[in-house]
């Protein structure tokens, strides 16, 4: 018979070999998928760049210069394509901006990149203040949310009659589907409709490498210059992405909770969810019986509160049954 500890650490070393191949996993559907795209791609290129060359007195070694000059430019927002005196700026205020902001988000799509070594050395010490502020930030939103979109809907559910966990798993599907349709469904038709070239999948596919913090930057949106009011489109992104994001710290929030009352934290050792997410809202739904049988001094000190405790629930305190 294993120990709490044994089990612990047996189920701590299934999940490290199952992440490894389920990135093992990933990595053969990847390179199945995407390798034959690429060698095509690679394939054309080749093709076109020897009808270039057959058809001009460029010699290879000087296409080969000004392909990388070109590409390297593009890399910085320049482009080749456009006229140069029409082209809008990649690091107009509306744009630094939204730099700024993918920065201390942490999302970093990597569309726009530092140019001199004084922005990049100003980029290091923006980020390092600007991303713990901006978690801070987040996490003082998040916990205003709580009660209002966690607390308050559990305990409507146990009152209502729902046993306290399966009132806590319904909870968090309603809320999951709600951060879904508001923050991934909705949005990737707005986008799809607003970007030129984006598809609903598209937008999908945006929402979720942003939200998730992924940012692999091959989708940026407000980067074509002939886009309508391109600033205003730009800002309202930036607080897309921040809602985003607590949105998504909720849920998992939300997440961990649910695993404090069903016992999962506990059974793989792993710590329980802050049980001061609120001041007063940490006590039991359900008194037991320890809870009557306190000293006077304290019952006399809890019915000193001015807010009634049992009314404000937290998933750590939910009666586990």
């Amino acid at each position: 018979m294993f120990s709490s500890a044994g089990r612990s650490w047996l189920l701590l070393t299934g999940f490290i070999l199952f992440y490894i191949i389920y990135l093992l996993f990933g990595a053969l559907v990847f390179s199945s998928i995407e390798r034959p795209v690429e060698d095509k791609l690679r394939h054309d290129m080749e093709t076109l760049k020897q009808e270039f060359l057959n058809q001009s007195c460029v010699n290879a070694a000087s296409l080969e210069r000004f392909l990388l000059k070109v590409l390297t430019a593009n890399k910085y927002g320049v482009s080749v394509l456009r006229n140069s005196s029409v082209q809008a700026s990649s690091w107009d205020l509306a744009s630094s901006m939204f730099f700024a902001n993918t920065l201390v988000t942490t999302v970093g799509y990597g569309h726009n990149t530092p140019l001199s070594d004084t922005g990049k050395a100003f980029s290091i010490i923006y980020a390092l203040i600007g991303v713990p502020f901006t978690m801070l930030v987040l996490t003082a939103c998040v916990q205003r949310l709580m009660y209002p979109l966690v607390f308050a809907p559990v305990s409507l559910l146990q009152r209502s009659g729902m046993e306290a966990r399966s009132a806590t798993i319904l909870h968090f599907i309603l809320l999951l589907v709600l951060v879904v349709l508001l923050f991934f469904v909705a949005p990737a038709a707005v986008f799809s409709a607003v970007e030129m070239t984006w598809s609903f999948l598209d937008g999908i596919y945006f929402c979720f490498i942003s939200l998730c913090t992924i940012g692999l930057g091959d989708f940026v949106p407000g980067t074509h210059p002939t886009q309508k009011s391109r600033p205003l489109y730009q800002v309202a992104v930036m607080v897309y992405l921040f809602v985003g994001l607590m949105m998504m710290y909720l849920l998992l929030r939300t997440f961990h909770k649910m695993a404090d009352l069903h016992g999962l934290t506990t059974l793989l050792q792993l710590p329980r969810c802050e049980e001061s997410d609120m001041d007063d809202e940490t006590q039991p739904i359900v008194e037991n019986g320890h809870a009557n049988q306190s000293s006077p001094h304290v019952r006399g000190k809890e019915s000193s509160k001015t807010l009634d405790s049992g009314s404000q629930p937290s998933y750590n305190t939910i009666n586990k049954g």
